[in-house]
């Protein structure tokens, strides 16, 4: 079962003028902000439309310094670029979740929502 919902961009891959995938987050109930998933490769158009949004991070980053793994259960890295965590994001994902809230599964692109803020997305429990 699918849903659709917001979150924030934190980071990507591939360039940031024409990102690859999108690193989502939301916000925690203590106030840090949380890695929740990552969106399945995008198209071209959604790329370049992303790209022209987004604002490459500084070394306030609430994620510098950590590394992202290509996929569920590996120690291969991701090459990340980190931009602020300003944009919100339409997002299609799976319901389920690992223990940590994360979507299990890549998340499907829909729009962005540059009408929306970080502090309009619902926050996630803080992590156990």
């Amino acid at each position: 079962m699918r849903e659709t919902t917001e979150a924030i961009v934190g980071a990507v891959t591939g360039p940031s003028a024409a990102p690859r995938t999108l690193l989502l987050g939301r916000y925690d109930t203590d106030g840090p902000l949380q890695y929740t998933g990552r969106t399945a490769t995008l198209p071209r158009t959604a790329a370049r439309t992303v790209g022209g949004l987004l604002t490459p991070a500084g070394p306030e980053h609430p994620r510098t310094g950590w590394s992202f793994s290509t996929v569920w259960g590996t120690r291969e890295t991701l090459d990340v670029t980190l931009v602020r965590p300003e944009l919100l994001v339409a997002v299609g994902v799976d319901v389920a979740r690992d223990a940590g809230g994360r979507w299990r599964h890549a998340a499907s692109w829909h729009r962005p929502r540059p009408d929306l803020s970080p502090t309009d997305v619902p926050r996630t429990s803080a992590p156990r």
